[in-house]
């Protein structure tokens, strides 16, 4: 089927891979699948994290902070994350080299902090802000998923115990409409955002949480300082 212009994509890009790049005389294709490395890209700031690429597969990636992303930024791209074997082919780059690293900024995993003392042994390691913000959200919502399941194994107890006497278990409403653990189901947005971008109705939800869980607000004025 063809593309635009009447252009097979599939087929343009075949031709282009094979024919007009110079793919075919790259030295390191044999391996690319595997390992890339750049030493001309090193610089003294670096970062090291995984992330997933084709299929969901994992690889581990460095790249010079200095480029911040764009042209020059890679200096190592290596499949999987298990710490020998990307060590290995980080430890292709010369060690002087290595060793002008002298920051690298990571996530709080043991195998990149093993990566990064073995490969880059003066460098200072800097654990990564996202990694510690997304750390106390995953807390902060954990609190509230387990004040959630307590209201309602309360409710069930309560709904049990109204039909053994015969009636029709009502739950409470707080002043917006919400019952407990409706209010805990329905605050889980508004506790990834900062106050300012909070709607009327989140405003008073975050109010009730906070009263009745006082430690929710706690972790939450905590969770804004590491955002």
């Amino acid at each position: 089927m063809g593309g635009f212009f009447g252009v097979n994509g599939k087929k343009l890009q075949r031709q282009y891979k094979k024919h007009l790049s110079s793919f075919t005389a790259w030295v390191p294709r044999e391996h690319a699948h595997q390992w890339i490395v750049y030493p001309e890209n090193m610089g003294t700031h670096l970062s090291i994290d995984e992330v997933a690429l084709s299929q969901g597969e994992l690889y581990t990636i460095v790249t010079n902070k200095k480029f911040k992303g764009k042209k020059g930024s890679l200096v190592a791209i290596i499949a999987g994350t298990k710490a020998e074997q990307v060590i290995e082919h980080i430890s292709k780059i010369d060690y002087k080299k290595r060793s002008s690293v002298q920051e690298i900024t990571l996530d709080m995993a043991n195998s990149m902090k093993l990566i990064s003392k073995r490969c880059f042994s003066k460098a200072i390691q800097v654990t990564d802000r996202f990694h510690v913000q997304k750390l106390a959200l995953e807390a902060l919502q954990e609190m509230r998923i387990k004040y959630r399941w307590e209201a309602m194994d309360a409710d069930n107890q309560l709904i049990v115990l109204a039909k053994r006497e015969n009636k029709v278990y009502i739950p409470k409403l707080l002043s917006n409409g919400d019952s407990v653990k409706q209010l805990l189901a329905r605050s889980r947005y508004l506790l990834y955002k900062s106050r300012e971008k909070w709607t009327q109705n989140q405003q008073e939800r975050a109010q009730m949480l906070f009263e009745l869980y006082p430690d929710i607000k706690i972790a939450y004025n905590g969770s804004l300082k590491e955002r």
